[in-house]
């Protein structure tokens, strides 16, 4: 069975936390209703029609960080709305700034060096055995064809290219559980028996785990199907861990990679 790889590269990115009210706070890897958005936007797929073709039942997805990446936050100056007032003349309308403006904080997804470096990630798409002609459809877009629509790092100002698209053919799937495998991808917290950290590689903890959405219950409803809890890393240092599942051992032209799917 294929596996679908790209890479998307933006100098700047949110993935909105659902559960955040009055505060804009981003997951630092996008969720995976986020790639779901992603692949569909790619597809030209109308908004809230291809939730149940992205599935888990047919589709799964993984994600690495190929750049090591920062959350900060920084003030949106946004327009105070507390009264509509009335729009037809020149300025009573709080819409035209007669409420002035509020400073709302706002959580952003960049690179260390946010001057010089970019958020890059590279996703996997594997289908299951119910989602071939799903798959077939997405792999044959992304290989011969322009996005419909345009791409982004969670909100439409944060524009992402996608590139380097490969079919994967050349991969293993083993379960080791006696000895500490090298992950470049999420990987399910239930599925981790142990980690290991390397202090060698760097002296700040580069390992992060949260609670990411995972799916809706079908077309045209947003409520939340399951989340998924992950643990990743935030640099391009894959993480060691001993795992109760299996994995997948892919080999480029480049270098040999591990990665686990995420509801697989």
């Amino acid at each position: 069975m294929e596996i679908l790889s790209f890479r998307m590269k933006g100098k700047l990115a949110h993935f909105r936390k659902y559960y955040a009210n009055n505060t804009a706070f981003s997951f630092s890897i996008p969720p995976r209703t986020t790639l779901m958005g992603i692949v569909a936007s790619v597809m030209g797929w109308d908004k809230d029609k291809y939730y149940e073709k992205l599935s888990s039942d047919n589709v799964h997805f993984s994600i690495r960080v190929l750049s090591p990446i920062k959350k900060s936050f920084h003030r949106l100056n946004l327009l105070s709305i507390k009264h509509i007032g009335d729009l037809s003349r020149k300025l009573d309308s709080d819409f035209r700034g007669k409420g002035e403006h509020i400073q709302t904080p706002f959580e952003i997804v960049s690179g260390l060096d946010i001057r010089n470096e970019d958020v890059e990630y590279q996703i996997f798409i594997k289908p299951s055995k119910t989602g071939i002609k799903v798959f077939e459809e997405i792999k044959l877009h992304f290989l011969n064809s322009s996005p419909v629509f345009n791409t982004s790092f969670g909100i439409a100002n944060f524009n992402a290219a996608i590139f380097d698209i490969l079919i994967l053919r050349n991969y293993s799937l083993k379960k080791i559980i006696d000895n500490f495998v090298t992950l470049h991808s999420e990987v399910p917290t239930k599925n981790i028996l142990a980690i290991n950290f390397n202090n060698e590689i760097t002296d700040y903890n580069f390992i992060e785990e949260d609670l990411f959405p995972a799916e809706f219950i079908g077309n045209e409803n947003r409520e939340l199907k399951k989340m998924n809890r992950l643990l990743f890393s935030t640099t391009n240092f894959p993480i060691e861990v001993k795992l109760l599942s299996k994995f997948y051992s892919i080999q480029t032209e480049d270098e040999n990679i591990n990665i686990v799917f995420i509801d697989e």
